[in-house]
């Protein structure tokens, strides 16, 4: 295939193709849940734990591999039982980086294992590590709809307390919040969301959809519900571009999507920076508020 000028026509040339229509659908889908979920990764500093569950899901995966059932079934459980136990280890969200660490490097040990102990061909692995979207299925498409439409309605339940809790853990503590359930709830949003983004960036470039765009958007604005929408909204383009660019060039979807997200990131960061020196610099930021009196 080769690209031209007229975008429409390229559009409508991509659009032709089933495996085409089920990876835009599946990535929709996943950058909407990516850039949801992966906002509260961020303000809660737990980017981290995002990794860590896309590396625990692998185990999971390659025993469903070593046991032929699906690998996303093998993921969900993983990423699930890891969650659930770093929740229990470590209350504090900002306190867990220890009892991650502790799960990460027994579940990386299993993984190994099983994977030593699979005879067949390690496409499938291959496919888990770096993900493959242009291989989604129709059925596929439909899971990942009912998962996200899943995973948004149970945050938006617990979306005021996580919030708040997100903002000022101790705060939230002292007005006696469920910190300990809501850590487990959000765990298990964050595992589910992260091993559907794993069919599109594969376990060693999650980081690309939840966290990435999440991290770009607190600095686009302060609002909870504008960045958690610029958050959707670069995760989307990185993803669309991303197919689009795949498409008509030889290089996987994961590597635009990385690149995109990682692009855009440093660029907000600089024109962030700057706009802030320069407000330091004419004294904006240093000059006390006026006193209006009344």
């Amino acid at each position: 295939m080769s690209f031209s000028l007229n975008i429409l026509m390229d559009l409508q040339e991509i659009w032709r193709y089933q495996f085409m229509q089920n990876a835009i659908e599946a990535g929709t889908l996943t950058a909407i849940v990516s850039g949801v979920t992966g906002y509260f990764v961020v303000l809660r500093k737990s980017a981290f734990t995002a990794h860590a569950f896309s590396e625990i899901g692998f185990a999971g995966a390659a025993w469903a591999v070593l046991s032929g059932i699906p690998p996303l079934a093998g993921l969900l459980i993983g990423s699930n039982l890891g969650g659930l136990g770093i929740a229990l280890l470590g209350r504090r969200a900002v306190n867990r980086d220890t009892q991650i660490g502790i799960v990460l490097a027994f579940s990386l040990g299993l993984g190994l294992l099983f994977i030593s102990l699979y005879s067949g061909y390690a496409t499938q692995t291959y496919s888990i590590l770096f993900g493959e979207i242009l291989g989604v299925s129709r059925d596929q498409v439909v899971e990942t709809l009912a998962a996200s439409a899943g995973i948004l309605v149970c945050t938006g339940l617990f979306y005021r307390p996580l919030l708040f809790s997100s903002l000022d853990e101790d705060v939230a503590e002292a007005k006696g919040m469920p910190m300990l359930a809501l850590g487990i709830a959000f765990m298990a949003v964050v595992a589910c969301a992260v091993s559907f983004a794993v069919e599109v960036t594969g376990v060693l470039l999650v980081f690309s959809l939840m966290v990435t765009p999440g991290a770009t958007a607190q600095y686009l604005t302060s609002k909870p519900s504008r960045a958690i929408a610029c958050s959707v909204v670069i995760a989307l383009i990185a993803t669309w571009l991303g197919l689009f660019l795949s498409f008509y060039t030889p290089y996987p979807v994961s590597f635009f999507i990385t690149a995109e997200a990682f692009v855009f990131y440093v660029l907000v960061r600089l024109v962030y920076t700057r706009f802030r020196w320069e407000k330091i610099s004419s004294g904006s930021l240093l000059k006390p508020p006026v006193d209006r009196g009344g």
